[in-house]
Order: C-alpha cells, then sequence, then structure tokens
C-alpha cells in the first residue's frame, strides 16, 4: 500500500529536527521570582516611581534626584525609611521584615542605586547645610514669621498651599525639613540657599518652620465639618 505524500513544512520540520512543540517556552524565557529581581530600574520603577516621580523627579513626593538631598540626607535614615517606611504618612514598609515585599538585598540595591546616581558632593558647594535631624526645639510662632519672609510669596496659590491641613497629613515633620533644606529642584524651589536669598535658613529657622507648619495639622484633615459631639 502506498502512502500518501507528507506536505513539504512537514519534510521541512523533521529534516531540520526542530524539538519545540506549541506552548513550550522559549530558552531564558522565564520570568524572575520577585526576590530574585536585582535590576535598579525595575526595583524603583515598580516601588518608588509611582510618589517620587519618573527617574526620581517630578513626582507628588520628594525630589529623590535632587544631587543636594542625596549628598545632605544621611544614608543610614534613608535605608530606614525605605526599608520600614514612615508611620502616619503614605511612605509604606518595604522590607520583607516590616511587611513589605522587597529583601534586605532589594532594599540595598534601591539606596545605593539612588546614591549613585543622583549624588553629587559638589551641589552643597562647599557650603554646610542644617543636620539632616535637630535636637533643638522648635518655636512655632517664630516659625510663622520666617515662613512669612522665606516661603509664602511662593504658596500663595491654593494648588501651592503647603499649610493645608489635608497636605501635612500626608507628610511628616522629616520630610517637611527635607524639603526646606534640599529644596526641590524639579518644581523649581530653591534649597535652604535661596529661601532668603544672601541669607541662608539657619537649623534653628528651618526648626520652627517646620514647627510652625506642624501645628497647622488638624485631627480631622479633609473633613469639613467636625465630628458631633
Amino acid at each position: 500500500m502506498k502512502l500518501p505524500a507528507l506536505p513539504a513544512c512537514v519534510l521541512l520540520l523533521a529534516i531540520a529536527g526542530c524539538s519545540r512543540y506549541p506552548g513550550q517556552p522559549m530558552p531564558n524565557s522565564e520570568a524572575p521570582r520577585p526576590d530574585q529581581v536585582a535590576s535598579f530600574n525595575t526595583l524603583y520603577g515598580q516601588n518608588c516611581a509611582g510618589c517620587h516621580g519618573d527617574q526620581g523627579q517630578r513626582g507628588v513626593s520628594l525630589d529623590l534626584a535632587n544631587p543636594v538631598y542625596q549628598a545632605w540626607a544621611d544614608p543610614a535614615a534613608v535605608k530606614n525609611i525605605t526599608a520600614n517606611g514612615q508611620p502616619g504618612t503614605q511612605m509604606p514598609a518595604f522590607a520583607k521584615s516590616a511587611g513589605g515585599f522587597l529583601t534586605d538585598a532589594q532594599v540595598d540595591i534601591l539606596v545605593n542605586g539612588m546614591r549613585s546616581r543622583w549624588s553629587n558632593p559638589a551641589a552643597l558647594n562647599g557650603q554646610t547645610p542644617p543636620p539632616y535631624s535637630t535636637k533643638l526645639k522648635g518655636d512655632a510662632a517664630n516659625g510663622q514669621q520666617v515662613y512669612q519672609t522665606a516661603c509664602a510669596r511662593c504658596h500663595q496659590k491654593p494648588s501651592d498651599n503647603i499649610t493645608n491641613p489635608t497636605y501635612l497629613a500626608l507628610v511628616s515633620d522629616q520630610l517637611l525639613r527635607a524639603i526646606i533644606i534640599a529644596g526641590r529642584p524639579d518644581i523649581g524651589q530653591p534649597d535652604w540657599r535661596g529661601a532668603i536669598p544672601g541669607h541662608p535658613l539657619t537649623d534653628q529657622q528651618v526648626t520652627d518652620v517646620v514647627a510652625w507648619l506642624a501645628s497647622q495639622r488638624t485631627e480631622t484633615p479633609g473633613q469639613p465639618y467636625p465630628h458631633p459631639q
């Protein structure tokens, strides 16, 4: 009995020795496990860009690509915030040990990657900014006066009103201090040296402004009516 001729495509596959079946994945096409991702760009894009902006700029939160911030901020503190978050704010904990999804190695990749890409010690121009944290006690009354002199002219529009209790409920005192000292060049906000031209803000002045802003918070942010008694 004579067998029918095989189609040409079947013969070609047989000759080529093809061993891949339909649906079989290509070599090295498997996606890595989440805890095996070691790319800074991937980790930053998936975990940080939503709040801090693409490439560390123009996000709703701190400008991480700010060379002044990276040269000023305490690396250990930045790592702690990345790993453990800041309770009472929108900054979550990312380390698995604190309930997040990243390994300690991935937290290190994020922190070290930000510094290697965006830090520039020359950004301080040899000047010494107020410290990252302070032991000074803030004077809210004096802080209001400093705010009127150094800050109010740029925060008069409703969209730029940082004394809004709802905004203040979303940020910590440390974040306010960081923004005042390091500025936000991505949106044109000067650092501690440019708030009052020719008169860099002192540690006490920054501390006082933060104290006054903190005093503007309310117990019911975003709530237009007081709770019924």
